[in-house]
Order: C-alpha cells, then structure tokens, then sequence
C-alpha cells in the first residue's frame, strides 16, 4: 500500500500539485468538515483503516506514513559490486576435507570468521601457479592489518609429487600463512569435482615426466563459510583487496 500512494504522490507532481499538497491540506478539511476520513482526502482506496474521525489521529498517523516510506527504499539498497565474478548461492564448492603441509586435518568450517581463498594447482606448475601465489601476496599487502582476515589455501592438484614437505616449501615462500593441502588421488579428484575444477596430465618429454593443465580460477568464501566469488586469472590485486575488503564488511 506504501508503494501505491508513493507512486500516486509522485504522478501528482507533473499536474502541478501532488497527493503531498493534498496531505499537507488533510487539516483544513477536517475542520471544514469533521466527517471526512483520510482516505477520502487523499483517493478512493484506503490507505490504513480508520476509524476514528478526528484531525488528531490524522496528525497522528503522518509519521507512520513517512516510516512506511522511509522502510521501502531502505529496501532498495544496490548489492554490492564486486571486481570479480559474484557466484554467490552456488550449489558446488561446499566442502573440502585435506591434510595441511604441518599434518593438520582440514575443513573449510576451520576458517570461519575469515575470508577464504583456495587455488588448485601444483608446485611444478610453470606460469599460472606461481604469478597467483604472487599476486595473493600483494593482495595481503594491500589489505594492511585485514590481511589476517585473509587465509590462502594452495590445493595441489599433483598429490603423487607434491609431498606435505614440498607444499610447505612452496607456499610459505610465497607468504607465511598460505596453507599448501593435498590428499590421495581420489580424494583430491573428489573435492576438484566439487568445485568444478578441470585439470588433465599431459605426459613430457622425458621418461616419467609430466605437466598438468588446469582451471586457473581462484575460489572466495566470505567469513561466513559462504562460496561468493570466482577471480579469474590475472586480475589485479588492488582488484582482489577491494572484493575481500567488502567480504569482511560483511557485503
């Protein structure tokens, strides 16, 4: 009903004279005449049930009118606009259940009340790996006293190479709170799944060697544990901190 007389209050003013001149005039009439309701003043529907035909209780009924107004556009506040790509209720990427680099069994339920990061790839990786690792870097370092709001988690995609030693080596040379995680190879391919992750191994040029190729997204779940945003590959790190900044805003 709010939104009806909103709108009729509006259309008046190209005539002229909107339904708020005739809001404001409500008074005069009751004195004129004490058996007018408001919504007679006002147009042919009610606005609110009246029953009591005094000028007081018009009065009094203004400020309920403004509220009602006030609310409705409270309630047309833009969402928030981030850099990345907002996948926000996504049915997939809810959980994964790996071994951290010190030994430690995780689930995504360890980092509630941060900000989550997670990247799958392998430490052998040539080009996309490492430049991610980096950019996450710089995005702490944008953040200032937020980056411990902020937890990276590298999950290898290479668990026959990628031994809990070498993870460690590898992500804390990046930053020393990145969390390398691996698993068996089910395991692994279980939880790549879950996250829509593609990757396949392309065998080398020498006897047992091999490279892998792989989606080169990065996952962001809000301090809630929510899924909220995909980062594509190279987006740039201010990027990235603006997002996270907004994530720990509560947006």
């Amino acid at each position: 009903m709010a939104m009806r007389f909103f709108s009729s209050a509006l259309a008046g003013t190209a005539r002229g004279r909107s339904r708020w001149d005739d809001l404001a005039a409500v008074p005069q009439r009751y004195e004129a005449d004490g058996r007018h309701s408001i919504h007679q003043a006002l147009s042919s529907e009610p606005l609110l049930p009246i029953t009591d035909h005094h000028p007081q209780t018009t009065m009094k009924l203004l400020p309920t009118l403004i509220l009602c107004i006030s609310l409705l556009f409270a309630g047309c506040s833009q969402p928030p606009s981030f850099k990345s790509t907002d996948i926000s209720g996504a049915d997939w990427g809810k959980e994964l259940a790996l071994t951290d680099h010190n030994g430690q069994p995780r689930r995504l339920a360890d980092f509630k009340g941060k900000a989550v990061v997670v990247f799958f790839g392998y430490t052998q990786c040539p080009d996309v790996c490492p430049t991610t690792l980096l950019s996450m870097q710089a995005v702490l370092g944008a953040l200032g006293n937020d980056a411990g709001r902020v937890q990276v988690l590298f999950v290898t995609l290479d668990p026959a190479r990628d031994s809990a030693q070498l993870l460690a080596e590898y992500v804390t040379a990046f930053h020393p709170s990145f969390l390398g995680l691996h698993g068996d190879e089910a395991t692994i391919a279980a939880v790549a799944k879950d996250f829509k992750v593609f990757y396949a191994r392309h065998a080398g040029t020498t006897p047992g060697s091999y490279s892998i190729d792989h989606s080169t997204g990065s996952y962001v779940f809000d301090p809630q544990g929510r899924l909220r945003l995909l980062v594509r590959h190279g987006e740039t790190p201010d990027n990235v901190a603006a997002d996270l900044k907004l994530l720990l805003a509560g947006k």
